[in-house]
């Protein structure tokens, strides 16, 4: 009896498996239903807005506190399908969430890991309006841009645009998915993100854009954070069954380990990962996954094998470095509190969110922190920072500051006075207004902190 239970049980998962085919939006749509519906203890399915056609955009919450943050718990994101016409992040998000769940399921160590540590959001189309319109054209098919022919990677605010003179659009006359994704940002503290496209087979980091500043090095425009942006590159390419050959595709040019700089391979304004960066406080990368836009079906099984290793890899590597919160001299968190590394002089400082944590992704070494909060002392503290991967969990550290004794309040560093504006997850409260300023002023400042920078120095 025992045996012929076993055997309907097998049947019936793989009765119930995931296909490897191109499912269209109402067919995902109902798998991300289904799924929470079967998983609410460990998923939870929630919308952050419509495309311009009115399709939901759908993300799926992995983890073992799906409906909503806990302290200690790095928020993490995946995103595919920005450009319509470049398909395999929808397949690769679903399978991977088929993947979790079915691993959490059978507990599996890896998954029962990952969800305990992480809060994973997936987002398997942004653009379900160009998924719509595509083709399976390989190079260049229909379906890129949105319903309205924009393309949604050159729709975000620039953090360069201040110092070339570029007007910025306001807010709302960005595209819906923008917009979207621009609010997504200020509910969630995310630490670490990927945006998954096709066409090429590589893995790009930030800045996409620049200003002919000091940024530019070797024709790459350099973040204060490059060496962590290259360990989480690698850390995908190398966990690739190939992508680390740099060499796959033969209408692009080589990538030396199969990673590149955005700007060194070609800029771009408006991009989604220089502004999940500057203004999210979010480490983003841009993962081009497969050389054809729109592979045949039968090659979906083994693409999937492809990547499987480098996705669950590179959701790991959020728990590089250091987290912890920062609390005043009465012992609450505080929020807003700018705490910065030496060194590593952000566009925006790094803030402490409305729960009073930081995240700072750092590989192993020795830091000088600073922390800054009005009327209380300028912190200082250095940190040795171990490798936190392989333990699920980044170094804690909490700052403890102390009030002024003096009677006057420390300001903040000179490019918070500078960008006040810059963390949009720092003005929210549970169920509150958000606080939204002009890209025009928010850009306008952002121009004049590079400035001063690059003359300082």
């Amino acid at each position: 009896m025992s045996s012929l239970l076993l055997f309907l049980l097998l049947i019936l998962s793989r009765a119930s498996a995931l296909e490897f085919r191109y499912h269209d939006n109402r067919e995902m749509e109902r798998y991300l239903v289904q799924t929470s519906e079967s998983n609410p203890d460990i998923t939870h399915l929630y919308s952050i807005g419509q495309s311009v056609r009115g399709q939901t955009l759908w993300v799926l919450a992995l983890g073992l506190s799906p409906r909503r943050h806990t302290v200690g718990i790095p928020e993490f994101k995946y995103v595919a399908n920005m450009h319509g016409n470049e398909v395999l992040g929808r397949v690769l998000l679903l399978q991977l969430i088929d993947e979790l769940v079915r691993g959490y399921r059978n507990k599996e160590t890896w998954s029962l890991q990952l969800l305990k540590s992480t809060r994973i959001h997936i987002l398997p189309t942004m653009n379900p309006d160009g998924f719509d319109a595509s083709d399976t054209d390989c190079l260049y098919s229909r379906g890129r841009p949105n319903k309205n022919g924009v393309d949604l990677n050159r729709n975000f605010p620039d953090a360069f645009a201040g110092l070339r003179g570029i007007q910025q659009l306001e807010e709302e006359q960005r595209e819906n998915e923008v917009r979207a994704v621009i609010g997504w940002l200020r509910t969630e503290s995310f630490v670490l993100s990927a945006n998954l496209h096709g066409g090429a087979m590589v893995a790009s980091y930030p800045y996409d854009s620049s200003n002919g500043g000091s940024e530019l090095v070797g024709g790459a425009s350099v973040t204060p954070d490059d060496d962590v942006f290259l360990h989480l590159a690698k850390v995908y390419s190398h966990s690739h069954a190939s992508m680390h050959r740099g060499n796959l595709c033969s209408d692009t040019r080589p990538f030396q380990d199969g990673v590149t700089n955005g700007y060194l391979w070609y800029p771009l304004s408006g991009g989604m990962q220089d502004y999940n960066y500057v203004w999210a406080q979010c480490l983003e990368l841009t993962l081009e996954v497969s050389c054809c836009k729109f592979p045949p079906v039968q090659q979906l099984p083994a693409l999937w094998t492809d990547n499987r290793k480098s996705l669950l890899a590179f959701i790991q590597q959020v728990h590089l470095g250091v987290k912890g919160r920062v609390f005043d001299g009465s012992g609450e968190p505080v929020q807003n509190a700018v705490v910065e590394v030496r060194g590593r002089r952000n566009m925006c400082p790094f803030n402490t969110d409305r729960h009073g944590e930081y995240y700072r992704l750092l590989l192993p070494g020795n830091y000088s922190f600073t922390v800054t909060y009005p009327g209380h002392e300028v912190l200082t503290e250095t940190l040795t920072v171990p490798h936190g991967p392989d333990h699920y969990s980044a170094m804690k550290h909490d700052f403890m500051l102390r009030h002024t004794t003096t009677g006057r309040t420390l300001a903040y560093p000179t490019s918070a006075n500078l960008t006040p504006t810059c963390n949009y997850t720092s003005y929210l409260e549970a169920g509150g207004a958000t606080f939204r300023p002009t890209w025009t002023v928010l850009s306008a400042r952002l121009g004049l902190v590079a400035a001063l920078r690059y003359l300082s120095g």
